[in-house]
């Protein structure tokens, strides 16, 4: 698929069908996320990867407790075969920054960073893999993570150096999984979004 169709078709999958990846297709996705950028090529990212229902359902016993998911708006998002967490780990920037070639940036305290670069770099990494989901014919969802996370990080075995920035869906997109109502909002346009030299 071209890069400006991947784009065009990129959205947001909230109804899945069972189906399991095929094999391969995984480790793909999850080798071109590891194609983003990052400060100091630091690469402070890991993902977690829970495949197939026995390891999803972990997933969702910590965040969506079974007694409250008959109310749940998007009960096919549960099927989604696939949930990897992005994981940002901080300490690994800030150890980068203390190492000789970058010790005179003054980034090794994290109050010297004008924004986290940790989140920003895996923030990256997860773009790179909703989009290499879009180019192998995948639906993928990125989502928050609101309750549970203490529980679901010490069950999964994750270092207290590293933190989820939420986590992503993937599957096969099943045939009735409706465009989010947001969409009505529409695009911003162009030109209220760029400001050429200045404001």
């Amino acid at each position: 698929m071209e890069f400006s169709e991947v784009l065009r078709h990129r959205r947001m999958v909230r109804s899945f069908d069972r189906r399991q990846l095929a094999p391969g297709v995984l480790d793909r996705l999850l080798d071109r996320a590891t194609r983003a950028p990052s400060a100091g090529f630091t690469q402070g990212w890991a993902f977690v990867v829970l495949e197939g229902p026995e390891q999803t359902e972990r997933f969702w016993r910590h965040t969506l407790p079974r007694h409250e998911r008959a109310g749940f708006r998007w009960p096919r998002l549960l099927d989604a075969p696939v949930i990897v967490l992005p994981l940002s780990s901080r300490q690994a920037y800030l150890e980068r920054y203390a190492e000789p070639d970058k010790a005179g940036a003054g980034l090794h305290d994290e109050e010297a960073w004008p924004v986290p670069y940790w989140d920003v770099d895996c923030g990256f990494a997860t773009m790179l893999l909703l989009l290499a989901a879009v180019d192998e014919g995948l639906g993928a969802l990125f989502f928050g993570i609101f309750r549970g996370e203490d529980g679901l990080l010490a069950g999964l075995g994750v270092p207290p150096s590293c933190r989820p920035i939420g986590a992503v869906a993937l599957g096969h997109p099943a045939g009735d999984d409706a465009p989010s109502a947001s969409l009505s909002r529409g695009r911003r346009p162009l030109h209220d979004v760029v400001h050429r030299g200045g404001w």
